[in-house]
């Protein structure tokens, strides 16, 4: 009898598994399930791929993992087998040797089986299918394993693209909806984003109104979006760390230069957003000329709209996944230079980046909420606006640095 407290032995576990001895030998002894395969050879590593692929793919939408038994017979026998660390090297090296792509998210584990060592596969569903092992799909129909149907493609295909949400309205699982704060979202968005004759007739709950706006997902349980999060969230960074801006006033032209104001803006948009205008004001310094004409004029060294409008495309272009860096602002003697994390997007590239007529959007439903704030006013023109404006107030032509990993633009001072 085999002591169940037995810790396994596990390879390239990138997500623990979540399963008991008790539920692998059910499914062990469960002939027809689709989330099952098992196999007596150790050495047969095309089966093992089509089966990890298969298993990835989940045609039947299980959601749940599915278990390839290595060193058990078609009954569901373990062999007695020796179950080797170079076995289960070999079998975790399958995620990654490049014949199975998207690469697969598995975990390799030994386990103890109905008093004998078995090799098990763990196979994570997919979270954009269809998955190939050398250009072919393979799937699970009952305890079956085939090469995937031209029906079979379309609904994996569909099961992509649902899956495939643009960034902004992906859920964060790990907030509830306590994170979102009620008050900011009833009394500033919603005035700004529906009618008041609507807002009147509107008899649903909030939780239903952050839904309508995406600002939360249905679940179970509900949570918000990270469109939510930014938007109304009560502290955004508690989820999204990078999403703050930070600003430098820097009497010199260089970072090393002495720092004569600094601030981090924290806030949600709507709150972020009104900081962000006051700082932007208050450092523009404007020239009053009094010699040139009978009538005094007065120019800023910077002018707001180009500072504006640079700043807001930072905002909503910006990646807020997979980085930690915040939209940052460095206020020289001689210039401001505005950077964003994330790089060129969709059809804009480092050749075409700032053409008129060529846009795209990373976050396409957070350039709905700043149009709803009143912070965008037409789609594609914040650049041009910028370009006018430098130019009308005679500031030398913008900059634009296009780097992979972020954007930075540079506007130089009024001479």
């Amino acid at each position: 009898m085999h002591d169940r407290g037995m810790p396994s032995v596990g390879y390239s576990s990138e997500v623990g598994s979540p399963m008991t001895d008790g539920e692998l030998e059910r499914l062990l002894d469960d002939i027809e399930s689709d989330r099952a395969e098992r196999t007596e050879s150790t050495t047969d590593s095309d089966k093992f791929r089509q089966a990890v692929c298969a298993f990835a793919n989940d045609l039947p939408d299980h959601q749940e993992p599915g278990i390839l038994f290595v060193g058990v017979d078609t009954r569901g026998r373990p062999t007695g087998v020796a179950i080797t660390d170079q076995l289960l090297q070999n079998l975790a090296s399958m995620r990654g040797d490049g014949n199975i792509l998207p690469f697969p998210s598995l975990d390799v584990q030994k386990r103890v089986l109905k008093g004998r060592e078995v090799a098990v596969v763990i196979v994570f569903p997919a979270s954009a299918p269809p998955v190939r092992f050398k250009g072919t799909v393979w799937v699970r129909s009952g305890p079956r394993r085939g090469i995937a149907s031209p029906d079979d493609e379309r609904r994996l295909n569909e099961k992509r693209r649902h899956h495939d949400l643009p960034a902004d309205v992906r859920p964060i699982l790990s907030a509830d909806l306590d994170s979102i704060d009620e008050l900011l979202f009833r009394r500033i968005y919603l005035p700004s984003a529906v009618s008041v004759e609507v807002l009147e007739q509107n008899m649903r709950t909030v939780e239903h109104q952050l839904m309508s706006a995406r600002f939360a997902a249905p679940g179970p349980p509900p949570c918000p979006t990270m469109l939510g999060i930014l938007t109304v969230g009560r502290s955004p960074t508690d989820w999204l760390p990078g999403a703050y801006v930070q600003f430098l006033r820097i009497d010199g032209t260089e970072l090393g230069d002495p720092i004569r104001a600094q601030h981090e803006l924290r806030a949600a948009l709507p709150d972020l957003m009104k900081e962000l205008e006051q700082i932007l004001r208050v450092n523009i310094e404007v020239a009053v000329d009094i010699t040139s004409g009978p009538v005094e004029v007065r120019r800023p060294d910077y002018p707001l709209v180009a500072l504006q409008q640079i700043v807001r495309n930072a905002i909503l272009h910006r990646s807020y996944e997979n980085t930690n860096a915040p939209v940052r602002i460095y206020w020289f003697n001689d210039r401001v230079e505005v950077q964003n994390p994330g790089g060129p997007y969709g059809q804009v590239t480092k050749e075409n980046f700032g053409s008129p007529g060529v846009s795209d959007y990373r976050n396409p439903n957070l350039a709905v909420v700043l149009r709803d704030l009143g912070y965008v006013q037409r789609f594609g023109t914040g650049i041009p606006m910028a370009r006018e404006a430098m130019n009308r107030n005679g500031n030398p032509p913008l900059e634009f640095q296009v780097e992979d990993s972020f954007i930075a633009a540079i506007l130089r001072r009024r001479a």
